[in-house]
């Protein structure tokens, strides 16, 4: 690839779903990107498997960026991130997951990460519409980079993960970072049924008020459950970003 990339390289980046002519590539350039070995199989599923999004930043022929994920069913999601939308949300509710996202180091800094992000969300909203309520990663701790590109896209951390990453047979800590859409959101904390009931109350006339509170009070009975925030290390799967 090219070592001076123009100022204009965004303009001349075309997307195209990944195949398994890929393949040699795309291990070329996860190698750079990530600590992570990543078995044969993985990399036959993300080019031929149509349950995953996979998304190339072509420049002049060659692959500068790409986006994998998996839109999923909430009972699909691994236990350690189970509680990431509220329990009320139906079983047939979605979420997308971010396998990997990656730019070329040349090319970063010039939007090529948005591009394939913004593009997620396109997918998500013609193909799982409003029925996906979060799309959702992985990353290391010690990974600044992806932390800050995830944070100034409105992403917000959800989990501490710790030992949850084997690198060269080292354990690593990892996060997990939620951006919620469609209206989805985590279960509510004690302090959140609390601020809610309080705005309500405040938009209330005086003579409302008595009527209102019980029923606000009944709600609140039926909707609170014990929820853990604590995640739980099960062990190495697929799916990391940065």
């Amino acid at each position: 690839m090219t070592d001076v990339v123009p100022p204009t390289a965004l303009s001349e980046v075309q997307l195209r779903l990944l195949c398994h002519d890929d393949i040699d590539s795309v291990k070329l350039l996860c190698g750079d990107w990530f600590p992570i070995e990543y078995p044969d199989s993985w990399y036959n599923d993300i080019t031929s498997n149509k349950k995953f999004f996979s998304l190339a930043a072509i420049f002049k022929g060659g692959i500068v960026g790409m986006i994998v994920a998996e839109i999923k069913g909430r009972t699909k999601v691994h236990r350690e991130d189970g509680d990431i939308l509220a329990s009320r949300f139906p079983v047939d509710t979605q979420v997308a997951y971010i396998l990997s996202l990656g730019v070329v180091k040349e090319f970063r800094k010039h939007g090529i990460g948005s591009l394939l992000l913004d593009s997620l969300k396109e997918h998500i909203s013609t193909t799982a519409q409003d029925h996906c309520k979060a799309i959702y990663l992985h990353v290391l701790t010690t990974n600044t980079t992806a932390i800050h590109f995830y944070h100034n896209r409105d992403f917000t951390q959800h989990h501490y993960l710790p030992y949850y990453y084997s690198i060269r047979g080292v354990l690593k800590d990892g996060f997990t970072y939620v951006l919620y859409i469609n209206g989805g959101h985590p279960p509510w904390t004690l302090f959140d049924y609390i601020q809610h009931i309080g705005s309500a109350l405040a938009s209330l006339s005086p003579c409302s008020i008595p009527q209102r509170l019980y029923r606000q009070a009944q709600s609140l009975l039926r909707s609170l459950i014990p929820w853990s925030g604590i995640a739980s290390k099960t062990g190495i799967q697929y799916s990391r970003t940065m």
